[in-house]
């Protein structure tokens, strides 16, 4: 009997980024492994493993032509994080295919690197850094004179998704009261975890801190605008960690550039952001070049999580780390691929 055929074409990443030595003896395991010598397979090379694939790894476009062309295919790992527009998704549930993301081994990067964006707004660690280093410190109280704690304060979450529920354990100490608004989440999850399901109009009232960390979906795209921003106490944090697409941008740096709004960005509409971006030059904001999740712990994690899942998959089970393509929502996302290995 031949060997299954795992097909690996993980491009934007990359095998040596993603698979510790162990994790990829463990992948050895369980098939013949496919590579390619070149970063990005050929078309050509993808058609030739396709009659044998048990599985791929990676984000390659899966029509149902191809789909049709692989009748041992169990399952599709997207080592990328975004559930994308080119694999039917609907043939994939229909043969049982499982479709999966690695969105959750970013989850914890982003939501402590959420925490200490949302510090340092509080704080203004960033901007005093600027006036230390050009002989304009303030000490002590003088300095802290725009400062405030997170303790108490109600924290607000737009999303509560991996991240969120990530991010939710690292706020629980501040003792405030975490408002979330998250129409996928069945509020009385919601309520089970200790948080307070709101609406999004109370949630932006109310809260000293909001992290925007929800997914871009074709119900929600610019969803926020300059109206909900101005509905924001002054002064008030925004910790933008999810997807840009979910807001009016230009309508947030507006906010920051009339000092309404603290702002934190670590996602952008158009990466790599131009040169001459008007948010290079916005008072009142962080700036992090999309650098939130992309930490080589992270990496190793999403190949870890795809040969669990793989193992799992191949003995006839379910997958239970990865991120599962659901057929009630898949067709709503709106993701984007990414650029590079190190986004």
């Amino acid at each position: 009997m031949s060997q299954p055929v795992i097909l690996l074409d993980p491009f934007p990443r990359t095998k040596d980024l993603i698979f510790t030595a162990e994790d990829f003896v463990r992948l050895e395991k369980l098939g013949k492994i496919a590579t390619y010598p070149e970063v990005k397979v050929t078309d050509a090379f993808i058609e030739q493993h396709l009659p044998e694939a048990v599985a791929l790894i990676g984000q390659t476009a899966m029509p149902k032509e191809r789909l049709d062309r692989a009748p041992k295919l169990r399952a599709i790992l997207n080592v990328e994080g975004n559930f994308l527009p080119n694999v039917d998704y609907d043939e994939c549930h229909r043969r049982n295919i499982h479709v999966l993301a690695c969105a959750p081994a970013f989850a914890q990067a982003v939501a402590e690197m959420a925490l200490g964006f949302a510090l340092t707004l509080a704080r203004g660690i960033v901007a005093h850094d600027a006036d230390f280093r050009t002989g304009k410190e303030k000490y002590g109280g003088s300095g802290n004179a725009e400062s405030y704690l997170l303790r108490g304060k109600p924290l607000g979450l737009i999303g509560c998704g991996n991240v969120g529920r990530a991010l939710v354990p690292l706020l629980k100490p501040f003792a405030g009261e975490i408002l979330v608004h998250d129409p996928w989440v069945h509020a009385r999850i919601l309520k089970d975890l200790g948080l307070t399901p709101v609406g999004l109009d109370e949630l932006l009232r109310r809260s000293q801190a909001v992290f925007v960390m929800a997914a871009a979906t074709t119900e929600n795209k610019k969803g926020l605008g300059a109206e909900h921003f101005a509905a924001m106490p002054k002064g008030a944090s925004l910790v933008l960690v999810g997807r840009s697409d979910v807001l009016d941008f230009d309508a947030l740096l507006d906010a920051a550039q009339r000092g309404h709004l603290r702002v934190a960005i670590d996602v952008f509409p158009d990466e790599p952001v131009p040169a001459n971006h008007r948010a290079r030059s916005t008072p009142n904001t962080i700036l992090s070049a999309h650098r939130a999740g992309g930490i080589p712990e992270t990496y190793k994690e999403i190949g870890r999580m795809a040969v669990d899942d793989l193992e799992t998959i191949l003995r006839g089970l379910p997958p239970q780390r990865m991120q599962k393509a659901l057929p009630e929502t898949v067709a709503r996302y709106r993701g984007k691929p990414v650029s590079g290995p190190g986004k």
